[in-house]
This record gives structure tokens, C-alpha cells and sequence, in this order.
């Protein structure tokens, strides 16, 4: 018999992994040829088509027979919505870092100037500067990495204090806090008390990073998303749904590495 399953929060990173009927093409909408990603559900209607532009691409869900000549119909007679939406979503993206002396990285919705070191020393936050130590020639994955990995010590201290924070007052016990690396959720809980945060969530602001915490714990009072869950939610954090509204819509502003 199966044991009770992990609640998880999803976030804007990547393709979601699915076991539904899933397929990639393309098409040539004006001057542009357009990938887009098809959904195949035969629970849906014939004729029936649902389209969908975010950090992911362009998809379009429709029925399991729907055949390509007609999903091609159904592009092209969208094609305005579908060439504004992609531009507004492009305008979203987070730039490439480029990692150099003066690049700028985030850190609880701050930013911070990445300042070269020649001095041996752990990197430190130093008002506004993260000074961190390189050997030259260094080269930009080692900075990176660098990087990154100062992120994950931050978040590791951050996520522990705001979980012991917040558990008594939900009047539960996390067991484990640890990082996750996934690409395609904010978090994770399993029912043991285990507690699983994205480690890039550092880079956002406080108030996000404890909407996320709350989320988490709320599933050990409540493994759904039931109104009772959302109300255990609310207790805590009134603006809930305002927080999580930010995360859907600005994460792409924080999300520099």
C-alpha cells in the first residue's frame, strides 16, 4: 500500500513533467515562425480548445483527435492575441547574467553588486556588495558557482529561521528543513514534517519567502487545497492571495540565478 503523497507548490521555471498526451510544433504566424506546445486530453469536447501563453511558451490544450490542420485554424485565427501576449512575456525574462566584476544578483529582493576580491576570504555581504574571492584567471562558471553557492548558505539559515518561526504559531513540527533544486516548484511537504524550499527563492522579498514557508506548513494541518486549507493559510497570512498573485507575476524579476 502506498504511503501518503508530498503537497508541493509549484513555480514559473520550466516544463512541468506530464503524463498527458504532450507534443511540440511549430508555425508560421506573420513573420515568425512560433514553437508552441499541444496538450491532448480526451476528456475534452470536440471542437473545444483552451490556449495559454506564460513563462513557458505558447500552448493550446484541445481534444485527443483534434487533427493539426484544424490547431493550425485555430492559431492563425488568434494570431494578434498570441504575437502580443509572447511579447509581453519576453519582456519578462530575466536577463542572462553575465557574470563579471559589477554584475548585479538579488538577495531578499535586494539587489547587490557582485564585487571581485583578491583577498582569501568566504564571500560576504558588505551593504550592498557581495565581495567574493576569485584566483585569476577565473572564468565565469566558477563565479557562478561561486555564487550560487553563498545563495544556497543564505537560504539555508533564512528558510530554518523563518519555519521555526512560523510552525508554532500553525501549532505543528517540521522535522526537516532542506533545499530543493527543482525547476518546477517553489516547495514541497510531505505528511513525515519534511519541508523542501527552493533554494532561489532567497533572491525574492521576505513577504514571498513566507508565503511559501506558511504554504508548506498549512499542508501538515491540511495535505490539500481545501477552503479549510486556505483559511489555515489566511490565519497567518492575511494577503495570501496578494503574496501569491506577486510570486505569479514578478518571481521573473528576482530569478537572476
Amino acid at each position: 500500500m502506498p504511503g501518503p503523497k508530498a503537497r508541493q507548490l509549484d513555480l514559473p521555471l520550466n516544463f512541468r513533467r506530464s503524463s498527458a498526451d504532450v507534443s511540440q510544433a511549430s508555425i508560421a504566424l506573420g513573420a515568425n515562425s512560433v514553437s508552441y506546445t499541444v496538450r491532448r486530453s480526451p476528456r475534452r469536447r470536440r471542437g473545444s480548445f483552451t490556449l495559454a501563453i506564460d513563462e513557458r511558451g505558447l500552448r493550446i490544450s484541445v481534444p485527443r483527435d483534434a487533427s493539426q490542420r484544424w490547431i493550425d485554424s485555430v492559431l492563425r485565427k488568434h494570431e494578434v492575441w498570441i504575437a502580443r501576449k509572447l511579447t509581453e512575456w519576453q519582456a519578462r525574462r530575466a536577463p542572462v547574467p553575465c557574470w563579471g566584476d559589477g554584475a548585479t544578483l538579488m538577495h531578499l529582493g535586494a539587489p547587490l553588486r557582485l564585487t571581485l576580491v583578491p583577498v582569501q576570504t568566504a564571500p560576504a555581504n558588505d551593504d550592498g556588495r557581495l565581495l567574493i574571492n576569485v584566483s585569476y584567471p577565473w572564468r565565469p562558471a566558477d563565479l557562478a558557482k561561486g555564487v550560487a553557492a553563498w545563495l544556497r548558505g543564505e537560504a539555508v539559515a533564512c528558510f530554518r529561521a523563518r519555519v521555526a518561526h512560523y510552525a508554532p504559531q500553525l501549532r505543528v513540527v517540521a522535522r526537516e528543513v532542506r533545499l530543493s533544486e527543482a525547476r518546477t516548484r517553489w516547495g514541497s511537504c510531505h505528511p513525515a514534517g519534511n519541508i523542501r524550499l527552493n533554494w532561489r527563492l532567497i533572491q525574492m522579498p521576505l513577504r514571498l519567502v513566507d508565503y511559501v514557508v506558511v504554504h508548506e506548513l498549512a499542508h501538515l494541518r491540511e495535505m490539500n487545497h481545501s477552503q479549510r486549507f486556505w483559511r489555515t493559510v489566511a490565519a497567518i497570512i492575511p494577503d495570501y492571495a496578494a503574496r501569491r498573485k506577486e510570486i505569479r507575476d514578478e518571481a521573473h524579476r528576482y530569478l537572476l540565478v
